[in-house]
């Protein structure tokens, strides 16, 4: 039985003392054991934390005490193990990065549409339905009819639009769009991009690709494939259960069946998306933490997780004795 809840969580919202929230928030997370990453803007709040079901509860309601964070919605999912390493607050400039300045996406976003009338929409020929993820995540699954942008990152994203809205783009003279990313966080913030274009009937998945696979019954769906997802489960399926991707240990990027029975797939090492990408010592410095963490495997032993934990152990040892030392010298001259 899965035992691990993980909980997905963003919102833009104007937060102008983000940086005075880092310390507190993640004493709370690591005061309920709760492990992932939470990012911290100007703008908002964005991340994805697991734990038992007792820490996310406690961690949320340590965020929705602050009023402005008291209508933050958060969507949950269950692991079998802990999808998460330790536990990470950072501060950014954006909770997610387009690189363009003044994008209101807390008051310009587009118009939602709930998962249960998202079929309908993107099913009307009108309509150009937007995937406005990375390249390498709707490689394992997107929505029918959706338009790849095949971007490496969000910050091409704006590009994309501009090279489309020309004359012989799939955006030209296309005043509906229909744009979905995996949480709701890049689409909201896509959508109000594009109102600041002058695309006004611009809708978007509400509660991203996680909500519909968790709302709409496989039968009546309109996903083709897997989701991606920033953790150690990789993708997930209907039901937001597990899916069958694995990640590559060289390259982060995730592996099919056939992907791992390639010949140019060595597990920690390679693979058919990164063999040519990585030199000879890089790789046998891949090699090398392959063969650590298969040794504590037969040791039923973690080896990643653990070695996090005791260099996070050792500089807070050594900053301890630092200001023990610090302390000793100032008596010494008193």
């Amino acid at each position: 039985m899965a035992s691990f809840l993980v909980a997905a969580l963003y919102k833009f919202v104007h937060l102008p003392d983000f940086q005075a929230l880092q310390a507190p928030l993640l004493a709370c997370c690591e005061t309920h054991e709760v492990k992932g990453t939470l990012l911290l803007a100007e703008e908002g709040i964005n991340g994805t934390i697991a734990g038992t079901s007792t820490g996310i509860c406690a961690v949320l309601e340590f965020l929705r005490d602050d009023p402005r964070l008291k209508t933050l919605v958060h969507k949950e999912s269950w692991a079998d193990k802990m999808p998460f390493y330790r536990m990470k607050v950072k501060l950014k400039r954006e909770i997610v990065t387009m690189g363009v300045p003044n994008v209101q996406a807390e008051t310009m976003a587009g118009t939602y549409v709930s998962p249960e009338d998202w079929n309908a929409l993107i099913d009307d020929p009108d309509v150009v339905v937007v995937d406005t993820r990375n390249d390498y995540e709707v490689s394992i699954g997107t929505f029918k009819r959706a338009i790849n942008p095949h971007t490496a990152s969000f910050t091409e994203f704006p590009e994309w639009v501009k090279e489309q809205s020309a004359e012989g783009g799939v955006l030209h003279n296309k005043p509906r769009l229909a744009m979905f990313c995996t949480g709701g966080i890049r689409c909201e913030k896509s959508t109000a991009y594009m109102r600041t274009l002058g695309f006004d009937e611009v809708y978007h998945l509400e509660g991203g690709i996680l909500k519909y696979l968790e709302t709409i019954p496989s039968g009546e769906s309109r996903w083709d494939g897997e989701c991606f997802v920033f953790d150690e489960r990789v993708s997930v399926l209907h039901g937001l259960e597990q899916g069958h991707y694995k990640f590559c240990r060289a390259c982060r990027l995730p592996l099919s069946a056939a992907d791992k029975s390639s010949s140019l797939f060595v597990d920690g090492v390679s693979c058919p998306h990164c063999h040519d990408k990585h030199t000879d010592e890089q790789k046998q410095r891949f090699a090398e933490r392959q063969r650590q963490v298969e040794l504590a495997r037969k040791r039923a032993d973690r080896h990643i997780g653990v070695r996090v934990e005791l260099k996070k152990a050792a500089k807070e040892k050594a900053m301890k004795q630092k200001a023990e030392a610090a302390a000793e010298a100032t008596t010494g001259l008193a």
